[in-house]
């Protein structure tokens, strides 16, 4: 099912779907591109995110999630999203390889230059790319820790021709206001009649069942998610 999915698109979301697309096209073709998809909790945020990254053919993919409990622990997020590529960091200038060690507790000193772990990444995720394009997708990125959510937010100004893809889910009542400045895109719910043609692909319901539930979610069977 997700490769049919993949070829067809969500029930419902063909305009997110070809607008994910675009952004796919142009990191192929050498251009960086940055993402904030927001929307209310359950809307289908994460069945987008799955879209992009079945559709991702040959490109490397980095994923994380935010995760409510570790909004504390500073770096948390970011680590989760730059351990798969750690090994291009011997390539760093030193500097940076020397903040991005000490958020990540690879060595003792003291707290690192926010500055220098910004460049730092920025730097990470660039040397990643070689011959095919970096996508990179945080979903739940409303419960970043705070230093990570910054330091992605300084990489997402920053990206040019690196093709690298970097996509955030957003929820719409977040704990804090998050990536605000950056491109969106809104997430609203299906209408009446996409919610009915989703309802049918699950199969056969009761039609008093089926005419309480107008559900908002992404055009994914079987699961809302995001």
């Amino acid at each position: 099912m997700g490769r049919d999915r993949a070829r067809t698109g969500l029930v419902g979301r063909r305009n997110e779907c070809q607008y994910l697309d675009h952004l796919l096209a142009e990191a192929r073709a050498g251009q960086s591109g940055v993402l904030v998809v927001r929307g209310e909790a359950g809307i289908g945020k994460t069945e987008l995110l799955n879209y992009l990254i079945e559709r991702a053919v040959g490109c490397r993919i980095v994923r994380a999630a935010g995760v409510q409990s570790e909004m504390e622990l500073s770096y948390a997020g970011l680590h989760q999203l730059c351990a798969p590529l750690l090994s291009h960091l011997d390539d760093l200038p030193e500097p940076q390889q020397n903040a991005l060690r000490a958020a990540f507790g690879m060595r003792s000193g003291h707290a690192p230059d926010r500055f220098l772990v910004g460049l730092a990444t920025l730097s990470l995720l660039a040397g990643a790319v070689g011959d095919e394009p970096l996508v990179c997708v945080v979903d739940d990125a409303q419960w970043l820790d705070r230093v990570s959510a910054q330091t992605l937010e300084f990489v997402a100004r920053r990206l040019l021709a690196e093709s690298v893809l970097l996509v955030l889910a957003v929820r719409e009542s977040g704990p804090r206001e998050a990536f605000t400045d950056l491109r969106e895109l809104h997430v609203r719910g299906l209408s009446d009649r996409d919610s009915r043609r989703l309802l049918a692909l699950t199969g056969p319901l009761d039609r008093r069942v089926r005419d309480l539930w107008r559900t908002p979610c992404a055009g994914a069977i079987p699961r809302c998610a995001g």
